[in-house]
């Protein structure tokens, strides 16, 4: 009879051959798993050939006393602010003979070319009136501002190069960053000299409302005061970000740090570079966010894109390519995914350029080739359109015929008239149906819409009567649509998108 019960020796034998079959097998815990790695054990020598590189920008700007036109007066305070008493002590006394005082500031860095070229922050040396760079060896040269791009934060300086050997670094791709890898950030913390800190990649894309381009790269390697316009780089040693900003209640690092990206960064500095301005595409069209409701009522399967919700006169597709209503949802082979990602990658793309721009219009895909026109010329073109847009009251005295009305989903709607342009002040130009109340707490209130407004369009398709506005009501509800999607027009004709519930 066999026994199925096992010596003591022969159960140590079994578990010291699993343990060394286990131990030999590699480590699969998921399909897509990479081998664990240790952080770097030093960056010593990696922070050693980039320190001369990174530069200490100090600035200097002269303010003036309280006796001329460029007087810094008391500031106002609300009574029992506790600065109240600061400021009376302050500015006593001062008699309006005050002398200019200078004010300086600390900043950070870094050369990208043996030329003397440096990047930094725009707000590192906005109204300066000299600045200077110092760099990690004790040498100060006197710097030119080349160029500043404010949208960016951005700004290029120039030394003169001479008698002093410039260590200098390169971009490289922050494109290929991933969250989780290993950053360095080195700069001149509140004024303590050239700092080393590391860290990872927390995040990326942050949208921090500095700036029409945001998509910061976000970073836990400590930044502080004046590590301003320092850069982040890669294990590489190539720049992957310019340091711009950090979260923090105190005013110290939390491991909330905002950085650049410079994939972004690295277009602007060339444009600098070659012309001591900015010089970026512009599609001259308004745009809108693709909520939920929206794509579902134009029929896209997923909330994606920028809507345009009108075009600029004078810009480049003020010929019809792109029209309201349209949503683009690729621009240059790149995706769309949010309204945000298309002024970003409008601007990025050069003055002149053909481009395809993928468009849903009527739920159908299509692909329309555009010319670029230049970003810095759309101040004209916006003028302009404001002077289209002037309001033309019509005449009260006009023929006082009667208007069909009708009411549906909240609103009561109907024809343009003469009287009812003068009634709400509505422009010559505009066409459509008018909307002459709106019911409290009905699904049209919820969306702001109110009396004055102009419908103009209903799922992309044209309205000018009120029985056109029922009859498309109706088609989309028989389609199993839960939403409509009305183009309103305000009383000076701009357009907007709005999508209302029928049910």
């Amino acid at each position: 009879m066999t026994s199925n019960i096992l010596s003591p020796a022969r159960k140590a034998l079994l578990v010291v051959s699993a343990a060394a079959l286990i131990g030999s097998l590699p480590f699969t815990a998921s399909a897509t798993s990479m081998p664990p790695t240790n952080g770097p054990a030093s960056v010593a020598d990696l922070a050693a050939g980039l320190l001369g590189a990174v530069v200490n920008i100090s600035t200097s700007q002269t303010i003036k006393g309280n006796d001329g036109p460029g007087a810094v007066p008391m500031p106002e305070l609300p009574e029992g602010s506790p600065f109240q008493d600061f400021f009376k002590d302050f500015f006593k006394d001062r008699g309006g003979q005050s002398e200019a005082q200078k004010v300086q500031s600390l900043g950070s860095g870094f050369v990208i070319d043996a030329e003397g070229f440096v990047v930094t922050n725009n707000h590192v040396i906005a109204d300066a009136d000299s600045i200077e760079v110092n760099f990690s060896d004790g040498v100060t040269l006197k710097a030119e501002l080349i160029g500043t791009d404010p949208k960016t934060d951005i700004a290029l300086l120039k030394v003169d190069p001479k008698g002093h050997k410039l260590t200098a670094v390169k971009f490289g791709d922050s494109s290929k960053m991933r969250i989780g890898d290993w950053v360095m950030a080195i700069g001149n913390p509140f004024g303590l000299g050239g700092t080393v800190t590391l860290g990872i990649v927390s995040a990326r894309n942050r949208d921090i409302n500095s700036g029409p381009y945001d998509d910061f790269i976000q970073t836990d390697a400590a930044i502080n005061r004046g590590n301003s316009g320092g850069p982040l780089f890669n294990m590489n040693g190539e720049v992957i970000g310019i340091n711009t900003a950090i979260i923090s209640p105190s005013g110290g690092s939390i491991g909330i740090g905002f950085s650049i990206p410079s994939e972004l960064a690295a277009n602007v500095v060339d444009q600098l570079q070659q012309y001591g301005e900015t010089r970026r595409g512009w599609l001259g069209v308004r745009i809108q966010p693709v909520t939920e409701d929206i794509a579902e009522s134009l029929g896209m399967k997923d909330a994606k894109g920028a809507l345009v919700a009108g075009v600029m006169k004078g810009g480049p597709v003020d010929n019809g390519t792109i029209q309201p209503g349209d949503v683009i949802v690729k621009f240059d082979g790149k995706d769309i995914d949010e309204m945000r990602d298309l002024p970003r990658i409008v601007a990025e793309s050069p003055v002149g350029k053909t481009v395809d721009v993928v468009v849903v219009r009527k739920a159908k895909e299509q692909t329309i080739k555009v010319t670029l026109g230049r970003l810095e010329d759309s101040a004209n073109a916006a003028a302009g359109e404001e002077e289209d847009q002037d309001t033309e009251e019509g005449s009260a005295e006009n023929q006082n015929q009667a208007v069909e009305t009708t009411s549906v989903l909240g609103m009561t709607i109907g024809e343009l008239s003469d009287d009812i342009r003068a009634k709400f002040g509505i422009a010559a130009d505009v066409s459509g149906v008018v909307i002459t109340d709106v019911a409290k707490d009905s699904a049209a209130a919820e969306r702001g819409i109110k009396a004055g407004d102009v419908i103009t369009e209903i799922a992309q398709e044209s309205v000018s009567a009120p029985k056109d506005v029922l009859d498309r009501i109706k088609a989309l509800k028989d389609q199993g649509r839960k939403n409509a999607l009305l183009m309103l027009a305000s009383k000076s004709g701009e357009l907007r998108f709005v999508t209302v519930r029928m049910d």
